[in-house]
């Protein structure tokens, strides 16, 4: 198996689909940073942007959650 072949095999993989979580969860600090400072600022504009930015953040480890189950029950030694 070549090194391509593994590295495309890999983010249907648990561990990278906990790669895949941990750094969405990482842009949630961003997030974090973005709120406090527009909130700072009382710029509504920015506020805004960061709460879609942060539904988007909850979707996207949402589905990648999905994803790890259903890993989880392709697993034959899982049962």
């Amino acid at each position: 198996m070549s090194a391509l072949t593994k590295a495309k095999g890999f983010k249907k993989s648990k561990t990278g689909t906990y790669l895949s979580m941990g750094t969405t969860a990482f842009g949630a600090l961003s997030v974090a940073k973005q709120v406090k400072k527009a909130r700072l600022e009382h710029d509504t504009l920015k506020l805004v942007d960061a709460v879609v930015s942060a539904a988007a953040i909850v979707t996207g480890l949402a589905i990648l959650y999905r994803e790890l189950k259903r890993l989880g029950d392709d697993d034959v030694l899982l049962g």
